[in-house]
């Protein structure tokens, strides 16, 4: 399943200048400005949690519009428009379901369990939601370092973005709300770790587990292009996998919505990761993503990305000029697709033609594979991280895992207008419960009008 570590990967190989780009900082937990005067801590875990009530206000239940009374006058039309008691309590349940993801959701509706990651603008926990077994990821950020650094346009399309993704290989957003120092993304909890993780954990994946896991993140950036976005920030901390093994992209805070005239010049994503056109400053378009996943798959393959040491420098000029160098022990089918999808002038490069990732799909390298069934997540990987429950956070660093959970004063944000307006979002019911909702509310309109 997976290679030992090849001797070329010392204690030298692990420390590269990327690490620095982790999501999860190497540094100290955030630091307050001394010029910082307002402080506030009230926001962060919220009250402590109240056991809910059964009794739903008007305000909790927002829109929802409650059923037209109805007027039965004789023992007849009773019996016409009956419903029998296992009709009742579907329905009733059905109700209870709409009802909840209708109402407003908030801080003080989630317990904070553990810390499990920090980025540039805050902290991951892992929460509960109060008065259910759910377990949740949130992304707290603080609105002070996000004006700071002029960043409100790429969070906010970052939460823009979560809200339209619905794929077996993208992370789902589940809520998003904000207090008056705070921005909150809520997310499904993936605790199979970093791929990244994963990568220095275990060494080198053989060919047949790098395939899985590439077809998995092709088909994940594949939908992404389909509906206008570009990822642009690939790497294997922004690759979780699940508690089955399955790829789950996520962090989308450098992603970018695009048309097929669009082109982009901004310097984003890390470097040992970029394209080339984005190093040398050059208008780029959705192929960046496409020499990312190539970048990617030959460290799976290889245990390190192929431009790397020096310093910034030095890799850019790697990227930009260097050829690709291709280890024997891979076979000529990955040798033949890394250069596809490594191919200096975007272009020419594999996925950037008129049939997009099809080129890709079709590659022999994954010849063996079948893509519907892959898609339907109905191939098992042949690896599967050690999770002991949806509650398990054995495979996040421990250097997070066992801080306590403080968190440091956020200053007042200082903008007139608030600029995250209409950052609220409840995630609509799946299908599933689309149709019970339909089936709902068709019986009762078969059983209150037919006759």
């Amino acid at each position: 399943m997976i290679y030992p570590q090849l001797s070329t990967l010392n204690e030298n190989c692990l420390q590269k200048p990327y690490l620095n780009h982790l999501i999860l900082p190497s540094g100290p937990p955030d630091i307050l400005r001394s010029n910082c005067v307002e402080f506030d801590f009230s926001d962060v875990f919220g009250p402590p949690p109240v056991q809910a009530s059964v009794e739903l206000s008007s305000e909790k239940l927002g829109n929802f519009v409650a059923a037209p009374e109805v007027c039965i006058e004789t023992k007849k039309e009773l019996k016409e428009h009956s419903i029998d008691d296992v009709s009742i309590n579907k329905c009733n349940l059905q109700l209870n379901h709409f009802c909840l993801e209708h109402q407003r959701i908030g801080l003080e509706d989630f317990e904070v369990l553990k810390l499990v990651g920090q980025g540039a603008f805050g902290k991951v926990y892992q929460v509960r939601r109060n008065g259910t077994s759910e377990i949740y990821a949130m992304k707290v950020m603080r609105k002070d370092k996000i004006m700071q650094r002029n960043h409100a346009e790429y969070v906010k399309s970052e939460r823009d973005i979560l809200t339209r993704m619905d794929h077996p290989f993208i992370v789902r957003l589940r809520y998003s709300f904000q207090t008056k120092y705070r921005l909150y993304l809520v997310l499904d909890f993936v605790n199979g770790g970093h791929l990244f993780f994963q990568l220095y954990r275990q060494g080198l994946f053989r060919e047949d587990l790098a395939r899985f896991y590439a077809a998995e993140i092709v088909c994940a950036v594949s939908h992404l292009h389909a509906n206008g976005i570009m990822h642009r920030d690939l790497k294997p901390e922004n690759i979780l996998l699940d508690a089955d093994g399955h790829v789950q992209l996520t962090d989308f805070g450098m992603a970018k919505q695009f048309d097929e005239t669009t082109r982009s010049n901004s310097m984003c994503g890390t470097l040992e990761y970029m394209a080339p056109e984005i190093v040398i400053g050059k208008a780029h378009d959705k192929a960046a993503d496409w020499w990312s996943v190539g970048i990617l798959l030959y460290e799976m393959l290889t245990g390190k990305p192929p431009f790397s040491g020096g310093n910034r420098q030095k890799i850019q000029q790697k990227i930009v000029k260097d050829k690709i160098k291709l280890p024997a022990f891979l076979s000529s089918a990955a040798h033949s697709l890394l250069k596809g999808l490594l191919q200096k002038e975007a272009s020419k490069r594999i996925g950037s033609g008129p049939t997009g990732s099809e080129e890709i799909k079709i590659h022999k390298w994954f010849k063996s594979l079948n893509w519907k069934k892959l898609e339907a997540r109905e191939i098992r990987p042949s690896f599967v991280p050690e999770v002991a429950g949806k509650h398990c956070v054995a495979n996040f660093d421990d250097r997070w895992t066992n801080m306590p959970l403080l968190d440091s004063p956020a200053a007042s944000p200082k903008f007139n207008d608030n600029p995250f307006g209409g950052f609220f979002y409840v995630s609509p019911p799946s299908f599933e419960r689309n149709e019970q909702k339909a089936s709902f509310t068709e019986a009762l309109s078969c059983n209150l009008h037919d006759g």
